[in-house]
């Protein structure tokens, strides 16, 4: 199973990329994290933000493959604890199909993109810094793996 995290946001800084990178060579073949970063959409004064998002969300479903099992990263999704995300994790790897994360912009995901989604959900009810989601997802899903292969990393 590979996962991809389909991420709004360009140029992250390098202590983002470094701190993702240490998460994502820790995870075996089988439980690959790959990240795309996508384009933001036009924002500034006056901007359109639903048309913001639109375009976001357009280039995002640009990117899917269609057999994956789309998991919608939102403030309003289901918060799992990291055994639960090992269980979700289980069962992507026994549906065979790839998963891709989907994070939007500084606005969220486009409602219908959202929608789309075969799961919604939450890492936290605090608003977190784009960067730092990253890095979160990529430790909590090497947590959830070594959870599921009983390494010690998860005490």
């Amino acid at each position: 199973m590979k996962v991809r995290l389909l991420a709004v946001g360009t140029k992250m800084p390098d202590w983002v990329n470094r701190g993702v990178e240490e998460y994502r060579k820790r995870l075996p073949r089988d439980f690959a994290l790959e990240v795309e970063e996508i384009a933001p959409g036009q924002r500034g004064k006056n901007a359109d933000v639903a048309r913001a998002m639109a375009s976001e969300a357009e280039r995002i479903r640009a990117r899917l493959r269609g057999s994956e099992h789309l998991v919608a990263l939102e403030v309003g999704g289901k918060a799992w604890s990291t055994e639960q995300l090992a269980r979700e994790a289980d069962a992507w790897r026994l549906e065979g199909r790839d998963v891709a994360l989907l994070v939007g912009g500084p606005d969220g995901l486009e409602p219908s993109l959202s929608a789309s989604a075969d799961q919604r959900w939450s890492l936290s009810p605090l608003t977190l810094p784009h960067p730092l989601v990253r890095i979160l997802l990529a430790e909590q899903l090497y947590r959830a793996w070594t959870l599921l292969v009983g390494h010690p990393y998860h005490r």
